[in-house]
């Protein structure tokens, strides 16, 4: 990213600045499948007896769980979200949950062809930020710009080393 300039004002554009990151688009759209799928697998595991005489309480019980096992999916999907605070950045993406100080990113990437933010870390490390997804266009642009922007005012020094 090459504009890190911070936005000019007072204290309620520091705090829109620290606000968390989350994907809209990807959000929306897995939020309605958690949804379609628990009342699809309700609706599933209370008509299957109707339909299929000889199914078994087991069946039943697996189809429930399958069908809570991709809502859980679903909804882990629209919950990844990246919180800045005054020390770090806390990413949540779909498996693992990591905390890094300002300190350790080194930069900002949102190329072309990135289908999320990535940052690159201080031990040579890269960690992908599912909190900034291209799917939500001109949105996801300008999130990555603040991102890069809350990194460099937070690693600023006073000398050029």
């Amino acid at each position: 990213m090459t504009d890190v300039t911070p936005p000019a004002g007072g204290t309620d554009d520091r705090r829109d600045l620290h606000a968390p990151f989350r994907p809209r688009l990807a959000r929306a759209v897995t939020l309605t499948l958690v949804v379609v799928l628990l009342v699809l697998t309700a609706v599933l595991v209370v008509v299957l007896p109707a339909v299929i005489p000889d199914i078994t309480a087991s069946d039943r019980a697996a189809f429930a769980v399958a069908g809570a096992a991709f809502a859980w999916f679903c909804w882990r999907q629209a919950s990844v979200v990246a919180r800045p605070d005054a020390d770090g950045l806390t990413v949540r993406n779909l498996v693992v949950t990591r905390r890094l100080s300002w300190a350790q990113i080194v930069s900002v990437r949102f190329g072309q062809g990135r289908p999320w933010v990535q940052l690159d870390l201080d031990d040579g490390d890269t960690l992908a930020v599912m909190g900034v997804q291209r799917s939500d266009g001109a949105r996801a642009e300008r999130e990555a710009r603040r991102l890069a922007t809350l990194v460099a005012l937070h690693t600023a020094t006073t000398q050029d080393d």
